[in-house]
């Protein structure tokens, strides 16, 4: 690797500390190396070989085990006396406040940038107010097959919205590519921080919305339902009434129940009429008219009369499945008095 000299002596043979991405790198020196006179360090070809060098100068560094070092950290000699522990706290300082930042435990989207500087920035974006975006992994260099597998561990985990990779100015290679199309990881590509953003909020908006979808078929939104006599239209499968809410919100999919007749459950709510117009949701104060379908032979032998009457209250049948699903994919859709309703319905049914 090239590194910058800028004080004392480095020899062949040394043992020299570096930060790198998954902690400290100790290696010893095999070669050193500086271009012939007039030609550049990066420019490719033959090399000077050097027992040792002094500073300052540009040189390149021969040694096993530095494949993850951190570019634009500082790199430590150890010499007679150090202490080899402290130096590798010192050498992971400049990565103190990064890996700070990232919780390789936990759920989030996997970073990498083109130098230290770019990933710094990077970080210090997505857990700004406003984007606060979790991050379990970081990187920085062009994007390989190792760094879609490292994101692929989202989709073990269940958390199949952050099997991202967030790639800022370094390029994407076509195996890469290929490897996370293979395995559904989305690699998001920008050279500017916002398009980057913009690029996995787009994502992550409609990741949101389709487990929304799929969790609405386990959800039960709170309700009391109390039955209009005069509105009995249909008395056994598909019950259809006219009724008032009066508490909660009536969903189409919400399953309903009689408390009063020892719990006998009626089946799902299968459409909502409202001012002689279908909705998907009705509210405290609203008189419509639903269908109720049942999901299987007992609900399908229940009748208005025989099992329940205008004077029982239909009660969506809340379960503890049902109520985690709430929490998760629509607590902004519910009041204040509807989570209160929530915890009476919990007392009734036993909840804990």
């Amino acid at each position: 690797m090239d590194v910058v000299l800028i004080n004392g002596t480095l020899a062949e043979g040394d043992t020299v500390v570096a930060c790198g991405l998954h902690g400290p790198l100790v290696a010893t020196v095999r070669s050193l190396l500086t271009p012939h006179p007039l030609k550049e360090l990066r420019v490719k070809g033959s090399y000077q070989h050097h027992k040792a060098v002094r500073a300052a100068q540009g040189i390149k560094i021969c040694a096993h085990g530095l494949e993850t070092a951190v570019a634009g950290t500082q790199l430590l000699v150890q010499r007679a006396g150090d202490d080899l522990d402290g130096l590798k706290l010192e050498a992971m300082e400049d990565m103190h406040d990064i890996f700070a930042s990232v919780d390789r435990t936990g759920e989030g989207v996997c970073a990498q940038a083109s130098t230290l500087g770019s990933l710094e920035a990077l970080l210090q974006f997505l857990q700004s107010d406003g984007v606060n975006i979790p991050v379990a992994g970081i990187n920085i260099g062009p994007v390989h097959k190792r760094d879609v597998m490292r994101a692929s561990v989202m989709l073990e985990k269940k958390a199949a919205k952050y099997a991202c990779v967030l790639a800022f100015d370094v390029p994407v290679t076509r195996e890469a590519r290929e490897l996370a199309d293979d395995v559904g990881v989305r690699v998001f590509s920008a050279d500017i921080i916002y398009h980057l953003f913009d690029q996995f909020t787009a994502y992550l908006k409609q990741a949101r919305a389709d487990e929304a979808a799929a969790a609405r078929a386990q959800a039960a939104f709170p309700v009391v339902l109390k039955i209009i006599p005069t509105c009995v239209f249909n008395k056994k499968d598909p019950i259809v009434l006219g009724v008032e809410i009066e508490e909660g919100v009536a969903a189409v999919g919400t399953p309903l129940c009689v408390p009063s007749a020892g719990g006998v459950e009626l089946g799902r709510i299968a459409s909502l009429e409202l001012n002689h117009k279908s909705v998907d949701k009705a509210h405290r104060g609203d008189s419509v008219a639903l269908k109720i379908e049942a999901t299987n032979a007992a609900e399908a032998a229940r009748m208005f009369g025989r099992h329940f009457t205008a004077d029982d209250r239909l009660v969506s049948r809340v379960t503890r499945k049902s109520i985690d699903v709430l929490k998760t994919h629509f607590r902004d859709e519910l009041g204040r008095d509807d989570w209160v309703l929530i915890v009476k319905l919990k007392k009734l049914f036993g909840i804990d």
